[in-house]
């Protein structure tokens, strides 16, 4: 009798485990939510030489996506870089990008989507004089903190300060940005 209850224990303890994020996910599972258009998710605003919102945040998913829209009036985009462990996709709602995905390059315009997977570089230029950006990290990693890290800083921080900021927040620089 022992016997059949801690078999029958330790079944039921390991399904719970290979489930457990997922049971913890539910119990902690938000209420539903609006954001209005040019808000952010906490009334707050991340410029980093354009605008970049908080849509959904990592704290609404326990960490698994966060979503941002980006508007920007300038060129350019940022370095070539590494996400070691978040999945990333745009979807372009206005003007149109280039974007890099290892050695490939991808003319993007409005209603466009790329998935970039982790470990590839990648990156993007603007190359039109408006641009609007929805776009998804999964899981949310430290993305959220690293714009904001960002947004504190007046102008382009040094390649040195740049590099330490991407590491921070599991990112790392390979190249330079896309020329326009």
């Amino acid at each position: 009798m022992h016997r059949r209850r801690f078999l029958t224990t330790g079944l039921v303890a390991a399904t719970l485990a290979g489930t457990g994020k997922n049971l913890i996910y539910q119990a902690a599972k938000p209420k539903g939510f609006v954001v209005k258009k040019g808000k952010g998710r906490f009334s707050e605003k991340t410029n980093i030489g354009a605008l970049n919102d908080i849509k959904i945040s990592g704290k609404d998913t326990n960490g698994t996506l966060a979503v941002f829209e980006y508007t920007s009036e300038a060129k350019g985009g940022p370095p070539l870089h590494i996400h070691h462990a978040q999945d990333e996709m745009f979807f372009v709602q206005e003007g149109n990008f280039v974007f890099q995905l290892g050695d490939e390059k991808h003319n993007l315009n409005a209603g466009d989507t790329i998935f970039l997977p982790r470990k590839v570089p990648h990156t993007f230029a603007q190359l039109s004089d408006k641009g609007k950006l929805i776009y998804f990290f999964t899981p949310a990693g430290k993305m959220e903190d690293f714009f904001r890290t960002l947004g504190k800083i007046k102008g382009v921080p040094a390649p040195a300060v740049a590099a330490k900021i991407f590491e921070a927040h599991g990112m790392e620089i390979v190249g330079p940005p896309l020329a326009v």
